[in-house]
């Protein structure tokens, strides 16, 4: 069965993602042309589809133009462009349950336990006989798998092996833990060539292999790998109902950059997430 996905397309040369399944519009990534126009058919997408909430990633430097209309800043990321130019996440929001922040008690304190563990870089060494490295078109059946088996929903078709063979070929580098020939732990590397900035995404572990500190050692490699890609800035999109995935940024030495409110469908459902970054990996 193939599973419901959100698309990727161009709107005035910006890339945009949109569907049911996370209910929204995502701006990608902002071409400079002309703002305001593609401002206007963002909304106009989401007026014609009924979605309840347009995400937008964008430079500093554009954000009046949405303040303007009624969005709201999220998250912010520092030198995110080139190492110069901060990144601004906001929201514009139709409807007032999307707005409003699920099980916050939680969520606040996940946030506080990873603050806690803020740097402190303790994780268990790597297990004798695992073994990291960069994935392969040829691991693409095996990588699915793993993830279908982790994630009852995500924003991305992880679980498709057509996908993870065509982003490997374009930009995003994806990293694999196995024993015994058994791949077991993934996570990727999203680049922003141009921007040179990464996104860290995708993790996921077999449940019956975690608790290892696999996620930390995959974060470690890839950051020497994208520092070695002369990529200045690392963030990720993090799950604000897991605590792992919080405290696995904390302890690298990320820093907490804002929450993106009823953002994402993943896990099975639509869920709020944390932002953290790293400038000069």
């Amino acid at each position: 069965m193939t599973r419901k996905q959100d698309k990727i397309e161009i709107m005035n040369n910006s890339i945009i993602q949109h569907g049911s399944l996370s209910d929204r519009i995502y701006l990608m990534k902002l071409k400079e042309e002309d703002p305001v126009d593609l401002i206007n058919k963002l909304r106009k997408l989401a007026e014609e589809n009924h979605y309840s909430k347009i995400f937008a990633k964008i430079p500093q430097s554009f954000a009046d133009n949405f303040y303007n209309v009624g969005y709201e800043k999220e998250a912010v990321i520092p030198n995110f462009y080139n190492g110069t130019e901060d990144a601004v996440f906001l929201g514009l929001y139709f409807s007032s349950k999307r707005k409003l922040e699920q099980q916050p008690d939680v969520i606040e304190k996940n946030l506080a336990l990873a603050k806690g563990k803020a740097g402190k870089g303790e994780w268990p060494d790597l297990l004798e006989g695992v073994t990291i490295r960069q994935c392969v078109p040829e691991d693409a059946e095996r990588m699915a798998y793993v993830y279908k088996e982790v994630f009852p929903s995500y924003p991305f078709p992880i679980s498709d092996p057509i996908y993870l063979i065509k982003t490997m070929a374009e930009n995003i580098v994806y990293y694999a833990i196995e024993i015994a020939g058994e791949l077991i732990s993934l996570a990727s590397s999203e680049m922003d060539i141009e921007s040179e900035n990464v996104e860290f995404t995708d993790f996921a572990t077999l449940p019956q292999h975690r608790g290892n500190g696999f996620a930390l050692h995959l974060l470690d490699t890839m950051e020497d790998a994208m520092k070695a890609r002369g990529i200045k800035t690392g963030y990720t999109i993090a799950r604000a109902m897991s605590a792992g995935m919080n405290i696995t940024f904390a302890k690298a030495g990320y820093q907490y950059s804002g929450r993106l409110i009823n953002n994402t469908n993943i896990s099975g459902q639509i869920e709020s997430m944390n932002v953290w970054h790293k400038v000069n990996l």
